[in-house]
């Protein structure tokens, strides 16, 4: 195993006069104002199409907008919003003029809204919506640098328009003209999952380098053969931000703005996007819905088989080997029985999907490989604007999360961290000296926090988080991730959470999927609608998380085993802060907030 590695090729270059919003004017000169852009979704299963030079239009009259709004170049302003056009419209208007977007997550609460518009100085704020404007509005009084707060939906960029008229051509130009790569373009502030939510500086240069090297390394999903991207996650993630950036700055890729995901799969299915971008939740929730769609009957017994053997046929790809005539007649079989219907489940036009923001279990990568759909994944932090390394089209080797981005290097410490350098790593945590050289390395590099290893081809394999090892009374070091990763493979389980510090043994807690319960309980003679008080307690509940608690013990030391769960009848939810804006777990937060669970019933008279 290699220690480190850079991938061949010099960096993508990036002068230092050119911005995010380069981006979108270099296209414009690659292929003029008509080529299609953007779609909205204007009502159920329609969508509005978009041109370049439309959105480039209602990027030049909202940059105006902000300037007659007194927005100089290095203010902050807040996007406080679902994923929506708009949002693309302002970011990039935003970059034009040199101000510092300052996104904040919609689910936030006013609390949380506060204390980053106070940390960034935040002068001006758009929501998109009544309530997140009103969750807003009750803070003002306590914000002193923000001015005013403006309303998608009470026409807020119709009033930057008009507002904008006032703001000359040539004013406009001086302007853009101003903004170089190394300024600074936004503060992203950290999901919080370990630790207090810190304000990561990211330049242009930073966006604009990941940005052109994601799209060399993939240019098969994200540049061929007229890509489509249906966006859902939220903009305010840096993983969001990058994508939507590489499909504008294509050269005919079109994004799709969708504000919630009440109907994803109808949406999926009338947008028809060649590519999807999500956390390993949505995935696993695709799977769930193809399982339980197929029912318990003959026919969920036919989709089980064939979803075992799409995952061996993948194997067999990945490990080489050709398959016998038998194995391909079966791919076949299951291919017209129920891979083209699960893969239509994601539109006529799907090739790709592409997962990260959290650890993905192998097995699911392999069903969705299996049927056809390779699934792309990559690594990355806030702190280098999103990715910095992905599996490639042509070697996608389910497991690991790929090779560096074009030009960009990666080690592996003395004690197995992952420490990363390269043209997207950012400036450092705003207004905190002291961590931000607390995450660098006397000699650069930025250190991850995450274990690691590389194979001798440059791939990454993530083992585990420094913080997140667990050491029992014992002195046993147990890494938690793959063993929650194996019990949450569970249809009636939405999350596991394994603890054990300075415990004699390793427990975990199990929270239940509502809609994988829903499916199930009937099954075992319980209605559907059954309390999750009454169900968490349920002996068919218990056995059945059991299977797969076996399952994960099987693949571990029995002082590495999970030897007693509680299945908790509340929810992981970002109001409890066990749950961050991303869907990552807060394991710290678990510990806290169920610490009454752990010490009663998992561990009690235990020492």
């Amino acid at each position: 195993m290699l220690t480190e590695y850079t991938t061949p090729g010099a960096s993508v270059e990036v002068r230092d006069d050119e911005s995010i919003y380069s981006l979108l004017t270099e296209r414009i000169k690659r292929t003029g104002e008509d080529t299609v852009i953007a779609e909205r979704k204007t009502a159920p299963g329609q969508w509005t199409k978009v041109t370049t030079g439309e959105f480039h239009k209602n990027v030049l009259s909202a940059a105006k907008g902000l300037i007659a709004f007194g927005i100089g170049k290095g203010d902050a302003v807040t996007l406080f919003s679902t994923t929506r056009y708009e949002w693309g419209v302002l970011d990039f208007a935003l970059a034009a003029i040199g101000a510092v977007n300052v996104p904040i997550y919609d689910t936030d609460s006013a609390a949380q809204a506060e204390r980053i518009l106070n940390d960034s100085n935040v002068k001006l704020a758009i929501a998109d919506d009544r309530e997140r404007f009103d969750r807003l509005d009750s803070v003002i009084g306590r914000c002193p640098s923000l001015k005013h707060i403006l309303m998608l939906d009470a026409n807020a960029m119709g009033a930057l328009e008009g507002l904008g008229v006032t703001v000359s051509d040539e004013e406009l130009d001086e302007r853009i003209a101003s903004v170089r790569a190394d300024d600074l373009a936004t503060i992203v502030y950290t999901s919080g999952s370990t630790g207090a939510p810190k304000g990561a500086e990211l330049s242009h240069r930073n966006f604009v380098s990941i940005t052109r090297a994601g799209s060399l390394a993939l240019h098969e999903m994200i540049l061929e053969d007229h890509p489509r991207l249906l966006l859902f996650l939220p903009l305010a993630h840096c993983f969001a931000r990058f994508i939507q950036y590489a499909s504008i700055a294509s050269d005919d890729g079109v994004v799709g703005y969708l504000p919630d995901t009440k109907t994803l799969l109808p949406d999926v299915r009338s947008f028809e996007p060649t590519y999807l971008l999500g956390v390993p939740r949505v995935f696993e929730k695709v799977y769930n819905a193809a399982s339980r769609k197929a029912g318990m009957g003959w026919k969920g017994r036919l989709f089980l088989k064939a979803a075992e053997s799409a995952r061996d046929w993948s194997r067999m790809q990945q490990a080489g080997e050709k398959p016998t005539m038998k194995q391909t007649a079966e791919h076949l079989s299951y291919e017209a029985s129920v891979y083209h219907t699960v893969r239509g489940a994601l539109g006529p036009r799907i090739r790709y999907v592409a997962c990260g923001g959290a650890p993905l279990d192998a097995s699911l990568a392999h069903f969705f490989n299996g049927i056809g759909l390779p699934m792309i994944q990559g690594y990355g932090m806030t702190e280098t604007a999103a990715p910095f390394a992905a599996t490639r089209v042509t070697d996608n080797v389910i497991g690991t999360v790929g090779q560096p981005a074009p030009g960009s290097s990666v080690r592996i410490s003395d004690d197995g961290e992952l420490q990363v350098k390269g043209p997207n790593v950012f400036m450092g945590y705003h207004n905190l000296p002291e961590k931000t050289a607390e995450v660098f390395t006397e000699d650069g590099w930025l250190r991850t926090g995450d274990l690691a290893s590389i194979d001798d081809e440059g791939r990454i394999t993530i083992t585990g988080r420094k913080k997140d090892i667990i050491i029992t009374a014992g002195g046993k070091n147990v890494s938690p991730i793959p063993m929650e990763q194996e019990i949450a493979k569970c249809p009636i389980v939405e999350h596991a959470v394994v603890v054990g510090d300075n415990r004699p043994f390793i427990g975990a807690l199990v929270t239940l999927d509502p809609e994988g319960l829903a499916a199930w309980l009937p099954s075992v003679g319980l209605s559907a609608d059954t309390p999750l008080d009454r169900v968490a307690a349920t002996a068919a509940v218990h056995d059945e998380i059991q299977k797969y608690v076996d399952k994960a013990n099987a693949t571990v030391s029995r002082a590495e085993s999970v030897r007693k769960f509680v299945v908790l009848d509340a929810q992981f939810t970002q109001e409890n802060k066990c749950l961050t804006p991303s869907l990552k777990v807060v394991r710290p937060a678990v510990n806290r907030v169920f610490a009454d669970v752990i010490d009663r019933q998992l561990y009690a008279g235990k020492r």
